[in-house]
This record gives structure tokens, sequence and C-alpha cells, in this order.
């Protein structure tokens, strides 16, 4: 899982241009074909912190996804202060892993989630 932050004019991560729409560069399926699930997170005022707060702030939430084998992508959009991440489906993961966040990020919001009951 790679973390990809970029701000609207400096891409931060050389893997992808910023502005690609996450349509176009978020994986929607496993390398087994199954369907992930995703989330957002909205950071209120992060693009607005000094660069070394961004840093630690980026930091902290790569540290805590790579904790998570269910991470496939993630998108940290300072344009937006916006956290999207997608992940493979698992009872409780949403939860557990944004309250991971915003234990290290506590201005940290869960925008919105959507899971089908089975």
């Amino acid at each position: 899982m790679k973390l990809r932050v970029y701000t609207s004019s400096t891409d931060v991560s050389a893997a992808c241009s910023p502005g690609t729409p996450l349509w176009q560069i978020a994986p929607t399926r496993d390398s087994e074909g199954r369907l992930l699930t995703d989330f957002m997170m909205l950071i209120p005022r992060l693009r607005d912190k000094p660069r070394i707060e961004i840093e630690r702030t980026s930091g902290c939430i790569r540290s805590i996804l790579s904790q998570h084998r269910e991470v496939v992508f993630a998108d940290l959009n300072l344009k937006l202060n916006l956290l999207w991440i997608s992940l493979r489906p698992r009872q409780g993961a949403i939860a557990e892993i944004s309250a991971a966040i915003r234990v290290w990020v506590p201005e940290a919001m869960l925008v919105a989630h959507h899971a089908e009951p089975r």
C-alpha cells in the first residue's frame, strides 16, 4: 500500500500526477478480482498547516495504514483536506481504521462509508 499525497500544484509522490480523478486511479477490485470497499475522512485545515506538520500527519497515517493488511490504496488530497482509503472488506475494518487515525489525528472526521448488510 502506498499513501499518495499531493497538493494542487506540487506532486509529493511521483507515482501519480496531481488532479487525476480518483475514479481513474483508485482500485475497485483486488488482485483476485474481489470488490473493494472504501471510505473517506476529512482533515479540516490540514493544507494550511506548516509543511512539517503535514509531513508528520501523513507519516502517522501511513504508519497506521501499513498495520492493516486489508488496505490496498490511500490518497491524501491536501487541496480538499481529504483522505480516501480503499480496502478489502472486513467486518468492522472501517471503524477500526478510522478510530486509529483519530487517535493520532484527532481532527480527522469520518465523512462517509457504505456497507451493505449481507
